[in-house]
């Protein structure tokens, strides 16, 4: 899948991963030492993320269930926790920088389509 941002008309990630198992959504990106860019990962149901555990910076933007954009954290460092979005369905971690290349800020929307 690809992540569009179609307020802005921009995209933020080529491929996109989906977690959506409890397991797949505890994991998450634990164990990786990057995030390659042009990939992103969809958590879904997520209401908040942390960084825990992990060896590198990320951009996160959380989504409600229209793909509204609820809010941007512009780098999530390792070992912190982010506010809890009681409104969110989904979250997608993306590579540092992803978010300012895109333009994207809360308000815009978000949606995935197939790979072309």
């Amino acid at each position: 899948m690809r992540l569009l941002n179609t307020t802005r008309g921009t995209v933020l990630a080529e491929d996109v991963a989906c977690a959506r198992s409890l397991w797949a959504r505890m994991r998450g990106l634990l164990g990786r030492d990057e995030m390659r860019a042009g990939t992103a990962l969809e958590i879904r149901p997520c209401t908040s993320v942390h960084s825990f555990f992990m060896r590198f910076a990320i951009d996160v933007v959380f989504v409600d269930k229209k793909g509204l954009v609820l809010q941007t954290i512009r780098p999530l460092r390792p070992w912190r926790l982010s506010s809890y979005h009681w409104r969110a369905a989904a979250v997608y971690e993306l590579p540092v920088g992803a978010i300012a290349a895109s333009g994207t800020v809360p308000g815009d929307v978000l949606a995935t389509e197939p790979r072309a």
